[in-house]
């Protein structure tokens, strides 16, 4: 063969074996991977599809981007209850309480008839080195008016957040000051803090409270141990309640402060997830104190985590009410666009073996969205009796039977308090009353609240003020009507809110916490607990003379 005439036939050679490259591929693809891809590429394509057919063919004008939007909540749906979707938009503010901060001007406000005004100015924030304090009101941003219908917390939030470094006038009016009030702030990074405080509850015991598990929870579990420490505490009390949880590592990291070597925290697992372990180091520093951990049914997520390692490891005992139970694992993948897909890749496992998450389907799972409103129907919140286990046991390392599939049920039941409850009393909290009457009495009593030597010294002043009276007659002028049975039936229960929602207005969370927990019934039986000596759990020894039902 002529050498010049085999070049003309390697461009057909060459086709010929990507042609077979291809027939081989497809081949091994469609056998060894069960159509896996091409069920992926048909499904994506479909959806592809879809969408292009509804630009081109649907009788109205469709946004696509936002029909988009609309259509990833609903098919994470299909999966999990806890697989979710963030837009872009909603990503930042989701996200800053896990992050620990955020930017802005640094000031803690309430709307109150149609106005902003400042509850508390955050210390060493932007809008404390100007001068802002506590009572002004806020009546422009930028030279744009900032009262009336417009003024929701969200557009409020959105004009006083910004970048870092970012410049914001504001123009306030100040009780005693005849003409308004100029400012420019320069927003920065304002801390958010997940450990609200932690304090001597008595002589010997510690109390920390965490109301989320976030990047800087370890970090300030410490400065809020050797805050304790060097109190002198013997006892220590951690608040979970209404913890939703979080990050894991946090509650990792938390529950290696407490635990002696080589104990295993929680493991994690799932199908494409192998078994991942973590286990204690030996180095925590608070290894033998007697230790006591507070939950509820809005416990959470991280807070079962530390919840259950806590109590599976015999460490320490769990009081109040069975939390909430959820046990799967999210991975956060972001997308381009700065919108975040949450989607669970594993379920977790505490150190006896059982997995926290409640039961739930596929789907939009009613039951799933209602389940604590069916346990308060139940009477599960008001009688341990009414607590109904069905999940599979497991036992501490002791020997002590806990249950999975469920929740953390705790070592001592606690109820809920409806002592003094009426309807006349939860339409008064829950409508905001309560609340805005507070805030009225702290901006029309400021002056004299500040001669006062300590919140416990305004406590004695507050609760010679006859305030569910006063409260009743506000109240009554602002749309509840007065219900005098009622109000006598509630009147403690009134006095001990109203006292403490003027304590967080005036002095802040801290102090709040600090007077509720004085007649809080899980903190008085966790000092019962550690006064009998019952913080570390015993092993429960049957008689040989009782027969146990096998």
């Amino acid at each position: 063969m002529n050498k010049n005439n085999s070049y003309r036939y390697i461009p057909l050679i060459i086709a010929v074996c990507v042609i077979v490259g291809i027939l081989i591929g497809s081949f091994y693809a469609n056998h060894f991977t069960g159509n896996r891809l091409n069920i992926i590429n048909t499904s994506s394509n479909k959806l592809n599809d879809l969408l292009h057919i509804i630009d081109d063919q649907y009788v109205d004008k469709v946004d696509l981007p936002d029909l988009v939007e609309q259509a990833m909540p609903k098919i994470l749906s299909e999966l999990d209850p806890h697989s979710t979707y963030t837009s872009a938009k909603d990503v930042e503010n989701e996200m800053q309480n896990l992050k620990g901060s955020f930017s802005g001007i640094g000031i803690i406000f309430t709307i109150f008839r149609d106005t902003a005004r400042v509850i508390r100015v955050v210390e060493g924030g932007p809008s404390e080195e100007v001068g802002l304090q506590a009572g002004d009101r806020i009546v422009e941003v930028d030279d744009t008016t900032f009262v009336g219908d417009i003024l929701t917390d969200e557009y409020a939030k959105s004009h006083l957040k910004g970048p870092k470094d970012s410049k914001v006038k504001l123009t306030i009016l100040r009780r005693g000051v005849n003409k308004p009030l100029n400012y420019t702030i320069t927003r920065g990074d304002i801390p958010v803090k997940s450990v609200d405080t932690a304090y001597m509850f008595d002589e010997s015991t510690g109390y920390i409270r965490i109301n989320t598990f976030s990047d800087t929870t370890y970090p300030e579990l410490l400065v809020a141990l050797a805050k304790l420490h060097y109190a002198g505490f013997k006892n220590l009390i951690i608040d979970l309640r209404g913890n939703r949880g979080g990050y894991m590592a946090p509650a990792v990291r938390m529950a290696n402060e407490f635990l002696p070597k080589n104990r295993l925290i929680v493991y994690t697992q799932g199908r494409k997830s192998p078994r991942s372990e973590y286990t204690s180091d030996g180095r925590g520093s608070y290894q033998a104190i007697p230790l006591i951990v507070l939950v509820d049914e809005v416990s959470a997520s991280s807070s079962e985590i530390f919840t259950a390692a806590i109590q599976d490891n015999d460490r320490g005992t769990i009081i109040g009410r069975r939390t909430f139970g959820k046990g799967l694992v999210q991975e956060p993948i972001q997308f381009q666009d700065g919108s975040m897909l949450r989607l669970t890749i594993a379920r977790y496992y505490s150190p006896s073996g059982r997995c926290l998450q409640k039961p739930y389907e596929n789907g939009n799972d009613v039951n799933y969205q209602m389940d604590l409103l069916k346990r308060a129907e139940s009477g599960e919140y008001y009688s341990e009796d009414s607590i109904h286990q069905k999940g599979e046991k497991f036992t501490t390392r002791i020997g002590r039977t806990v249950y999975g599939g469920g929740g953390v049920t705790p070592d001592f039941f606690i109820p809920a308090d409806t002592m003094g409850t009426t309807s006349y009393f939860q339409d008064a909290l829950y409508k905001g009353h309560v609340a805005q009457y507070a805030f009225m009495y702290v901006d029309e009593h400021r002056e004299k609240l500040k001669t006062f030597d300590g919140w416990e010294e305004c406590v004695k002043f507050l609760e010679k003020q006859n305030l569910p009276e006063k409260f009743a007659a506000y109240a009554a002028k602002n749309g509840l009507k007065r219900r005098n049975i009622m109000l006598n039936k509630s009147y403690d229960l009134f006095n001990s809110f109203l006292i403490a929602f003027i304590l967080d207005d005036f002095y802040g969370e801290e102090q709040k916490i600090m007077y509720s927990n004085l007649t809080d019934p899980c903190l008085l039986k966790a000092k019962q607990v550690f006064d009998e000596g019952m913080a570390f759990p015993q092993k429960v020894v049957v008689p040989d003379s009782v027969n146990v039902e096998k």
